[in-house]
């Protein structure tokens, strides 16, 4: 190859690192304000420290959520129907993969609006951030 070549294939992947690192990632803020209503449940035991969809761990003890749709890191308060109890968590996964759930909650996420016995409780999630 003559050394033009080298030159244009450089200026070329320059030219490409700069647009690909102009592009920013999706917020949540336009989301702020939706709703949903729906069924919560929460994450069994044998998920503890294994990667979730983000690649981030589950740690059942961290107040974070799956959602199918909403972007990692939105920050989402889920209100109990029937108690009024709330907790804000963080989409950090996908799910939940059953009909009629809107939102999977970590072990201490759902005990702080619900008991754990129950296994599921009927919520409001809006998202905050």
């Amino acid at each position: 190859m003559r050394p033009r070549h080298y030159l244009f294939i450089l200026f070329f992947a320059l030219s490409l690192v700069a647009a690909c690192s102009s592009i920013t990632a999706k917020s949540s803020a336009h989301l702020v304000g939706y709703s949903e209503q729906g069924k919560a449940s929460f994450y069994a035991a044998k998920y503890q420290f294994r990667k979730t969809a983000s690649g981030e761990r589950f740690n059942q003890l961290l107040n974070t959520a799956a959602h199918r749709t909403l972007p990692f890191g939105t920050k989402v308060r889920v209100t109990n129907n029937i108690t009024g109890d709330a907790v804000t968590v963080k989409i950090n996964d996908r799910g939940p993969f059953i009909d009629g759930r809107v939102i999977d909650l970590s072990r201490s996420a759902f005990a702080a609006i619900a008991d754990t016995d129950l296994g599921l409780a009927d919520v409001t999630l809006e998202v905050v951030r």
